[in-house]
């Protein structure tokens, strides 16, 4: 597996440690990790602190011509509200470590351009799967569910 997927991984595995829900991000510009982040909703009272948010807060004030360079790596399938962001900001690529806990736009995403890269990850999947038996209220509260 390679190591900004491992990255998001160990993201989502700390913000399970933290109690929150185990899903993680990075963000890679030119093969470095220029910003990671990891679902912070239940620890900071927040209603839009997913990973992927929180990688692109992390990664700070970037210019255009980054953002178009970046891919961005997130252990679940981004939600509408951070593939909007990743639209905004225009990056051009999203490695995904699975999108059958859950699958947000990724049709749309492709109908605007940005490169979908699915892996089908197994250590993500028993992450939400163990996290989602345990906690199930929370993971319907992350995504919108009753």
């Amino acid at each position: 597996m390679d190591e900004f997927m491992q990255a998001a991984i160990q993201e989502a595995r700390s913000g399970l440690a933290d109690g929150g829900i185990p899903i993680g991000a990075v963000l890679v510009i030119d093969g470095k990790i220029v910003g990671r982040g990891h679902n912070r909703r239940v620890q900071k009272g927040s209603a839009v602190l997913h990973a992927e948010m929180d990688c692109l807060e992390n990664a700070g004030r970037l210019t255009r011509r980054d953002y178009m360079r970046a891919t961005l790596y997130s252990t679940l399938s981004p939600c509408d509200m951070c593939s909007g962001a990743a639209l905004l900001y225009k990056i051009p690529r999203i490695v995904i470590g699975e999108h059958t806990t859950f699958k947000g736009p990724e049709d749309y995403l492709r109908s605007r351009g940005v490169e979908l890269v699915i892996l089908d990850n197994e250590e993500c999947k028993q992450l939400m799967r163990d996290f989602i038996t345990a906690r199930p209220e929370l993971w319907n509260e992350d995504i919108g569910e009753e």
